[in-house]
């Protein structure tokens, strides 16, 4: 087991608060979270820097026969951006034909997503602006790879990473410098996000909704 663990994910953004405190910026960042487990942690983050909340959509490209296997994402934003990765492609050879459908039925969940979780609401606007992206946890860094390449092309002013747990090997391959990649816990032998939290248990949509109204009122 290991030899750290927070209690939840509540604990665990009270923990990158405390690391994140004070902000350098002039203004508040802007708190972007990966729903669903990253919303917790964002929350707490957001709270202690006065700091506005939202979530960042984001959608994996699922290979033929294997949706597990990440060809790529796609991000919304308008218009909605697409990332794949080159040796995958390569390596698996998905038809055009099969990458367009992948990639207009998992733009159709970021709607559904969309609707359900921010209540239709568009994305807030990150052009100019410092942002702090957070999840609940990386592995592979897929995910997290394509949302800064999202932010980065959506014209953020400065994008700094904030998650409790990740390899060392996979945040070193983030394009971001390492002043702006905060985690405390970076062991190489991962296994899974899990084994670093006492309770891993699944965020719900509510809790989601709740905590996005909470922070938006609190505001």
């Amino acid at each position: 087991m290991p030899t750290l663990q927070y209690l939840d994910r509540r604990d665990a953004g009270r923990r990158l608060a405390a690391l994140l405190s004070p902000w350098p910026g002039a203004t508040p960042p802007l708190v972007l979270a990966l729903p669903r487990g990253g919303v917790p942690v964002a929350f707490e983050i957001a709270r202690a820097l006065k700091a506005p909340l939202d979530i960042l959509l984001v959608r994996k490209l699922g290979a033929p026969h294997n949706p597990e296997l990440g060809l790529g994402a796609v991000v919304e934003g308008d218009p909605p951006q697409r990332f794949l990765n080159p040796e995958l492609m390569a390596l698996v050879q998905p038809s055009d034909d099969y990458v367009e459908a992948e990639v207009a039925r998992q733009l159709a969940r970021i709607e559904e997503q969309r609707l359900r979780l921010r209540g239709g609401r568009p994305p807030t606007a990150v052009a100019g602006r410092e942002v702090v992206l957070v999840d609940d946890g990386i592995a592979t860094g897929g995910t997290v790879r394509a949302a800064l390449q999202a932010l980065a092309g959506a014209g953020a002013a400065r994008t700094v990473l904030a998650v409790p747990v990740g390899p060392p090997q996979t945040l070193a391959q983030l394009p971001l410098a390492e002043g702006d990649v905060v985690c405390p816990l970076q062991p190489y032998d991962l296994g899974a996000v899990g084994r670093f939290y006492l309770d891993f248990d699944q965020t719900e949509d509510e809790e989601v909704v709740r905590l996005l109204d909470e922070a938006a009122h609190s505001g």
